[in-house]
């Protein structure tokens, strides 16, 4: 459990991985025909928007993104049950991430499809594979579950005087902060290097993967 909580819930680990969510979230919508790679609930809308319409070929488009954001949540529930040497599994959940995005990197803006569908995929590994920073639940590949509790706790520490809960809600509203920034430097790559822009975030998320061998042996190793 002490391995566990010091390579998977770091402030710094965190921070690496909101980043590369908006990041993320950027690059598909941006660069990739406005599908998100995170905000499965906005995939979700503009699906049933099409549908509704009878527009079958774009609303495809939004639904297998979904799916694959589904097949990457049970991705990474495969590898958690079954690495027990070697690597920690979520060192192998990142990695594999890293590869994925270096793979979306070479298609080209003809095959949009299949790019977000690997992107989505990708954030569904990142979204069940870290779910905690130092104990608390938060997302680093959404901010809106994120904005409930920071402001949940904004309002307790105002309610109690009680700096627990500014330190919480600093905590979340930092991860969003993060998130935000992550999109703002995908905006940047994107305008810089077009479809091969995520590359710059598979190298944030092959990051996380070697901080994670720092954390475990400044744990292990003081």
């Amino acid at each position: 459990m002490i391995q566990s909580k010091q390579m998977s819930e770091s402030i710094r680990l965190g921070i690496l991985l909101a980043i590369s969510g908006g990041f993320m979230d950027a690059y598909s919508y941006i660069q990739r025909d406005h599908v998100f790679a995170n905000a499965q609930t906005g995939n979700m809308l503009l699906f049933g928007v099409h549908l509704s319409e009878g527009n079958l070929p774009v609303a495809m488009q939004y639904f297998f993104p979904v799916f694959a954001f589904a097949l990457g949540i049970v991705l990474a529930e495969w590898i958690r049950t079954r690495i027990k040497e070697m690597l920690h599994w979520r060192q192998m959940a990142v990695l594999i991430e890293s590869i994925i995005l270096i793979a979306v990197a070479f298609f080209p803006l003809t095959m949009n499809l299949p790019a977000n569908v690997l992107t989505s995929f990708a954030c569904g590994i990142q979204v069940e594979t870290f779910r905690k920073i130092r104990g608390n639940g938060i997302a680093t590949t959404m901010c809106i579950g994120n904005m409930r509790t920071g402001t949940e706790n904004l309002f307790h520490f105002f309610h109690t005087k009680d700096s627990a809960f500014l330190r919480k809600s600093t905590l979340y509203y930092g991860i969003i902060l993060c998130f935000v920034t992550g999109a703002v430097i995908g905006n940047f790559f994107i305008h810089l290097l077009h479809e091969k822009a995520i590359l710059c975030c598979s190298m944030l998320l092959f990051l996380a993967f070697l901080l994670m061998f720092i954390d475990y042996e400044r744990e292990h190793h003081p």
